[in-house]
């Protein structure tokens, strides 16, 4: 897609709801695309920020491997968007340039076991829809029922968040960098 189906917003002409919906990003800084774009519908905005908040910043994941999946769910969907961003933040999570680009082959390689669970699971998510029982049961070696909870709607977030992105087409921001998907 070469134009937005759905173009940002221009953050110097928003309307009220808009501007109440973005004031906390447009405080830290400059809001994001996604973000420019979601504060068209403000009601489904509000609303998806107090979930998306949750999977980001108060999940019981350790942010390193919320980030694996994050990632890897982002290159299965095809969504330049979401891999682009969190590239970034899962960098600032702990991740190694060299494990960010190892996400695309998924959990085959040299990882550790918990890491290559952690990448199978999301395969089996984006694929059946479920876990299997048998990472099912290896992930609950490492992390309780409430951590895998946490993963399966961490990876639902980012499929939903990718499906929006490419379908209405919002723009990569200025600090991001691109990639090529082959």
């Amino acid at each position: 897609m070469t134009e937005p189906r759905i173009p940002p917003l221009d953050i110097e002409n928003l309307d009220a709801d808009a501007a109440a919906i973005l004031q906390p990003m447009i405080d830290a800084g400059r809001p994001w695309n996604i973000f420019l774009t979601l504060a068209k519908h403000p009601d489904l905005a509000k609303r998806w920020l107090v979930f998306s908040n949750h999977v980001l910043f108060k999940s019981t994941l350790p942010p390193r491997e919320r980030e694996l999946a994050i990632l890897r769910i982002g290159w299965l969907c095809k969504s330049e968007y979401e891999w682009a961003q969190h590239k970034i933040i899962g960098s600032d999570a702990g991740l190694e340039a060299e494990e960010i680009e190892k996400i695309k082959d998924g959990p085959q390689g040299e990882w550790n076991q918990l890491d290559s669970l952690v990448l199978k699971a999301t395969d089996e998510l984006h694929a059946e829809k479920q876990i299997s029982e048998e990472t099912w049961i290896s992930l609950l070696e490492f992390w309780s029922e409430q951590q895998l909870m946490d993963l399966v709607f961490a990876v639902g977030q980012y499929t939903l968040v990718s499906m929006a992105l490419k379908t209405f087409g919002v723009p990569l921001d200025d600090f991001l960098t691109g990639w090529d998907p082959a």
